[in-house]
């Protein structure tokens, strides 16, 4: 089966991609669309094709994904591939560290969460709650800018960068956030802390911080900065990057947007998510019943909707942010 696999995901990709490469070049020749009235060349319609079922496939077989967020994930990857190869990079940074963050010292994991999953599979809520605010700057991306690598350029081309700067916050704050939640309760011995109060709380417990967490949150917005940085490096051409303002500050806005989306999920958390402690079980749990002694937070939202709710702050305030500072 796994050598097989390989060929059924060409014979689907290469007619598919070449199908949706020709009825783009049939609509370039009966529309006008300004600046962006080009015909998007079939490699990369193949690549943004065939890279989304290997990235589901490939989370299918480790677990990493159900069929649903594998399904859901095909049109995610598409968007984002088609739009940027340094969009897929963040992407490709994001599901991969993530996935092997989640695995981290799964065993200890396991006693202080309720809904714990093996493996953390991802069902299509997550995916969406995950990746949908960069999908849909992605999306503006294609429509304002069309397809390609533009290099941040605020004061020549706002509009690009600023979406490009909102991808690359929302995907950070996923990857730190991610980071966080799952390296920061099983390293270092000492208990979390109520990102509201100060005070000491069990781990697990939504809106919980400690300061290898913390790290954990900017690192995990650094790769995804450095992945974005190394990619633009690598495919604009030199005269290009000559002529444009330095991108080394693509790193620092990964940072800010896994540091702070990282803050801004636990000050939600804290505050809009019950947390409870099961007194049996010892385990903490999201909603009150009995044995359960209340911890924090209402319960007017859950894990996933926090989540989306960070990566649009985010996603909106990495590019302010950006331009504000960008040399």
């Amino acid at each position: 089966m796994a050598q097989i696999l390989p060929i059924v995901l060409t014979l689907i990709a290469v007619p598919l991609s070449m199908l949706m490469w020709a009825g783009n070049l049939a609509f370039s020749f009966i529309s006008y669309r300004g600046d962006n009235n080009e015909v998007i060349p079939p490699v990369r319609w193949l690549v943004a094709t065939l890279v989304p079922l290997i990235i589901a496939a490939w989370g299918l077989k480790r677990k990493s994904l159900n069929k649903s967020g594998a399904f859901l994930g095909l049109f995610v990857g598409f968007i984002l591939t088609l739009s940027s190869w340094a969009f897929l990079g963040c992407l490709l940074t994001f599901f991969v560290t993530s996935s092997r963050a989640t695995k981290f010292r799964s065993k200890q994991k396991e006693k202080m969460e309720e809904d714990f999953k093996e493996g953390g599979q991802r069902n299509w809520v997550q995916v969406l709650c995950n990746s949908g605010m960069a999908v849909q700057l992605a999306l503006f991306y294609i429509l304002d800018s069309g397809c390609g690598e533009r290099p941040i350029n605020f004061s020549q081309d706002y509009r690009a960068s600023w979406l490009s700067l909102g991808i690359l916050g929302a995907i950070a704050c996923s990857n730190g956030d991610t980071w966080a939640s799952e390296l920061g309760p099983v390293l270092g011995s000492s208990q979390p802390f109520l990102i509201t109060s100060g005070k000491s709380v069990p781990k697990g417990t939504n809106g919980g911080v400690s300061w290898p967490g913390l790290l954990a949150s900017a690192a995990g917005g650094a790769i995804v900065g450095l992945v974005h940085y190394l990619c633009l490096i690598y495919i604009l051409d030199s005269v290009t990057i000559e002529r444009s303002p330095p991108q080394w500050p693509l790193i620092l806005a990964g940072v800010f947007g896994g540091f702070v989306g990282s803050l801004v999920d636990s000050l939600l958390g804290a505050t809009l998510q019950y947390s409870g402690l099961n007194k049996k079980t010892h385990v903490i749990v999201e909603r009150p019943g009995k044995d359960v002694v209340h911890i924090s937070g209402s319960r007017l939202l859950d894990n996933h909707s926090v989540n989306l709710l960070s990566s649009i702050i985010m996603g909106l305030l990495t590019p302010r942010i950006a331009n504000l500072f960008w040399p």
